[in-house]
């Protein structure tokens, strides 16, 4: 295999996944990263949204996040995440009924529970685009 980046999913519970790839793509606060070998060293916020993995010059998963932390070195990327879960196994009708709760959440919200309530809104959101884009890929 050509040059890799030993990628590590880590949730809360246990560690998900460690295995060599050429590229990984983590959604960020301030915008997706590209984590390619020999990347400089980084710590950032990971936003809710799809991780993709590449190999062979494509990509061969996408990971839902619900938001966490990333790592990165020289040879190693490492996400701490929230409700990881694979697209392809994210329930449509289950993220349609919780998205619009959600909505309803944020439109009854008072004023201390609007940030909490937005940022479910958000989670719901990025959950459906990822549903969205499994048929896109």
């Amino acid at each position: 295999m050509a040059d890799t980046v030993n990628f590590e999913l880590v949730s809360p519970q246990h560690l998900l996944r460690s295995e060599p790839v050429e590229m990984v793509v983590i959604p960020c606060t301030e915008g997706d990263i590209g984590v390619l070998p020999n990347h400089s060293p980084l710590i950032a916020t990971v936003r809710p949204g799809v991780i993709d993995i590449h190999r062979d010059g494509k990509v061969v998963e996408r990971i839902f996040v619900g938001g966490g932390f990333v790592e990165v070195s020289s040879n190693r990327c490492t996400v701490l995440a929230e409700r990881p879960m694979a697209v392809a196994d994210i329930n449509r009708e289950e993220v349609e009924e919780s998205l619009a709760a959600a909505r309803k959440a944020v439109e009854e919200a008072s004023e201390h529970e609007i940030e909490e309530a937005r940022k479910h809104l958000t989670l719901n959101e990025e959950m459906m685009a990822a549903v969205d884009s499994i048929n896109h890929h």
